[in-house]
């Protein structure tokens, strides 16, 4: 009997990807480019195990029995067999699999990409496989294929019809760009309306300004993004961010029927972020938004305290004392000065808009626990832990 476990980060894509060209293999219509979110704040977990006494293959997630079933899932566990180094006899050994995240699943918080990538790592040791894992775990979700690495990451579209260039490559490590910092708004947690494979066919299928997008703008803007990042010039890399997630949403709204993922608030923090930048007259804040309501700004370390004054001052903690407000990294917020109050011309919000907010950094991909105590799984393989 075998056990593995794993974290893996989640990412936030400042170039987006949405769009396939081919849905079974999982192969993008166009590059995309992401930073890797510290595993400390945000992450999946998973453990799998492998034993001749398992009847059948079984996956557990976040505390509730899943189908074994679902095809990506699938997919993932026929490129590990087929990768696999272990004995023909123990490759044969059915499975059990039990994952839990530590951030709400489905919201728009690149779920399926920590899980995936959590997934394919856990089984890449398990199965004794080794070398680029980028392509197994974009075979489960794509943007997946982005969080088996650390700092920021590039998703090469590829050429070949069958996938195997279309993999993710480091831009730069971690360790490159230290002062860079994120901020997670949380304006609503639940599930989204629409999934994303299900939005990102219909956009394909209906939306000229996704044509366009493809052709005419992704692949010069994904190479500024390149260099941006490179340079550590963050006003281009703030502007280009917020260009890409404003475009991304425009080819939602231009899919038929749309797929709206932002609401009023998520509206009403782009406006504070452009009203900020304007007010303290340089780039300090962008923001991005994935299929979901929730936004994700990057700003640097030195920033970070009077723009959090700000957020608290517009967008007041909810008086339910109960929930945990403040998460991730500890900071404290410096309120502003009545001069940028002025300034800002801004709407101040009711208490409670904001459910919570993460403070993380720039991460690195996944890790292995050693520690038992650590596994999701009993020595039985039955899930412990894993809601």
């Amino acid at each position: 009997m075998s056990t593995v476990t794993c974290i893996a980060p989640v990412n936030i894509a400042v170039i987006k990807y949405w769009g396939k060209r081919d849905e079974s293999l999982i192969l993008p219509t166009n590059d995309s480019i992401s930073a890797t979110l510290d595993t400390d704040q945000l992450h999946a977990k998973t453990t799998v195990m492998i034993s001749p006494d398992f009847k059948e293959d079984c996956i557990w997630l976040n505390g509730r029995e899943e189908d074994i079933k679902n095809i990506r899932l699938q997919n993932c566990l026929k490129e590990i067999r087929k990768r696999s180094q272990l004995s023909d006899y123990i490759n044969d050994w059915k499975i059990h699999i039990c994952s839990k995240n530590n951030f709400p699943t489905a919201a728009g918080l690149a779920s399926s990409a920590a899980g995936y990538a959590c997934l394919t790592a856990a089984l890449a040791k398990l199965y004794k496989i080794e070398g680029d894992i980028s392509i197994i775990a974009r075979s489960g979700s794509g943007s997946a294929c982005r969080s088996v690495m650390g700092g920021f990451v590039r998703w090469q579209m590829g050429s070949d019809k069958y996938g195997t260039d279309s993999l993710a490559k480091q831009i730069v490590p971690t360790s490159y760009w230290p002062e860079m910092r994120i901020l997670i708004l949380v304006v609503n947690d639940e599930q989204k309306k629409v999934p994303s494979a299900i939005g990102m066919r219909r956009s394909i299928e209906t939306s000229e300004l996704l044509k366009y997008r493809i052709k005419h703008v992704v692949p010069e803007r994904a190479n500024k993004m390149q260099q941006a990042i490179i340079e550590k010039d963050f006003k281009s890399f703030a502007e280009l961010t917020m260009k890409d997630s404003n475009q991304f949403h425009a080819v939602c709204l231009d899919t038929y029927p749309p797929c709206i993922y932002t609401n009023d608030i998520s509206n009403s923090i782009m406006n504070l972020v452009h009203s900020y930048n304007d007010a303290v007259n340089d780039v300090k804040i962008a923001y991005t938004y994935d299929a979901g309501p929730n936004a994700t700004l990057y700003l640097l370390e030195k920033d970070v305290p009077a723009v959090i004054g700000v957020l608290d001052y517009f967008f007041p903690p909810p008086q339910n004392v109960a929930i945990e407000y403040r998460r991730g990294l500890s900071v404290e917020g410096i309120e502003p000065s009545q001069v940028l109050v002025e300034k800002l011309k801004f709407q101040k919000h009711s208490p409670g808009q904001l459910k919570y907010m993460i403070y993380t950094k720039v991460g690195d991909g996944p890790k292995y626990l050693n520690n038992p105590q650590d596994h999701l799984l009993d020595g039985q393989g039955n899930p412990i832990n894993c809601s």
